[in-house]
């Protein structure tokens, strides 16, 4: 098979590139490992308000809106920020109508196949037997892309998470964060869908062991206070990158290319947030890849610009903030309350260098939470 443009991977930021590169006319082969859009869901499923209007509202996918964020610190009070809203999203329908959209645009939707093979000069090779071979790669394949590993672009470190769905006892319109000296690297979560929650912890890569028995610890002490339900609804897990942005392109023989979203490492080391940069990167990877076809030579350094501009500042901040709280553990030691306010978006400590608060706003949306 032959294209202008092959898109590995169908999350936000791959079916944006693919509408994008398929409505301005260009031919799109677009692959999915799953054999459907958004399944199984490996995501809390909270957006932010960036994506609150237009995208959500359009999809008619947003679950419940949320007000707030309440943060529970061990040893100290809960701390409430009513700053922090977005929107719960059913991300299955979201993926969906996201990959709906790209093949309306005209994109071809290959879903349910493995890339297994990218040679030198840039030929993608699937586990049916099919080759296809693009002027332009985008790898939108998440944290272990293989895109990104063929041009020598890997993370190389990542948090391992995992959640439960249970039923929600009462309503609530706001996400509870949980921050413990036994969360090494991460920290835990409720986050309401109507009736039910999603509760979840996330750790960093070496304490993947932990993740089954802390998580069943929340989660009894949550039943305790009749929070939650007792009955697990759902199960599922993944990794999230926290090493920072990746340079995102790169060259196979003659072929430009491109990474977005997870697979350009553009999820927040702190908060794991990472689908309003995926969005993002996608729309901005798609017009990259037009403007290149159109003979821009510098259309890669410029996406490489953007997506510093846009996300440089957040992710250089969570990452120093992530790597001091992991070198008191490497250490051997613990950290305290104070330690685990100022590497937490919702204090004041966390900004502290930060004087502009209507940046703060403008990072809290597009990737802070």
């Amino acid at each position: 098979m032959i294209a202008d443009i092959c898109i590995v991977g169908l999350g936000p930021a791959g079916a944006e590139a693919a509408r994008i590169c398929a409505g301005a006319g260009l031919s799109v082969i677009a692959v999915e490992r799953k054999k459907q859009a958004g399944l199984p869901v490996q995501c809390a499923e909270f957006v932010p308000s960036l994506l609150s209007s237009e995208t959500l509202e359009a999809f008619h996918n947003s679950v419940q809106l949320i007000d707030d964020m309440v943060t529970f610190v061990e040893n100290d009070a809960p701390h409430n920020r009513e700053t922090f809203s977005g929107r719960m999203i059913d991300r299955a329908k979201f993926d969906a109508a996201l990959v709906a959209n790209a093949r309306r645009a005209g994109a071809n939707i290959i879903l349910g196949e493995n890339v297994v093979e990218i040679s030198k000069n840039g030929e993608i090779s699937l586990a049916n037997g099919q080759k296809i071979q693009a002027k332009i790669i985008i790898g939108a394949d998440g944290p272990h892309s293989i895109i990104g590993q063929a041009i020598g672009q890997i993370n190389r470190e990542c948090l391992e998470t995992r959640q439960i769905t249970v039923e929600l006892k009462n309503p609530q319109t706001s996400t509870d964060i949980y921050l413990s000296h036994k969360y090494k690297g991460g920290y835990a979560w409720v986050f309401p869908k109507g009736k039910i929650a999603n509760i979840g912890l996330g750790l960093h890569q070496s304490q993947k062991s932990k993740l089954k028995p802390l998580l069943e610890e929340l989660w009894e002490q949550l039943r305790e206070q009749s929070y939650v339900g007792s009955e697990i609804m759902a199960t599922t897990g993944g990794a999230i990158p926290v090493g920072g942005m990746l340079r995102p392109f790169g060259h196979l023989g003659e072929v430009l290319v491109l990474l977005a979203g997870d697979a350009a490492g553009l999820t927040n080391p702190i908060t794991g947030a990472g689908i309003p940069a995926a969005v993002v990167s996608g729309v901005l990877a798609g017009q990259a890849a037009i403007a290149s076809l159109k003979g821009d030579e510098s259309a890669a350094t410029n996406y490489e610009e953007e997506l510093e501009d846009l996300f440089g500042t957040s992710l250089h901040r969570a990452r120093r903030h992530y790597l001091r709280l992991l070198a008191i553990h490497e250490n051997g030691g613990k950290p305290n309350k104070l330690d685990l306010k100022k590497a937490w978006i919702a204090f004041p400590e966390y900004w502290e260098n930060q004087k502009n608060m209507n940046e703060i706003g403008q990072e809290h949306d597009l990737l802070e939470a």
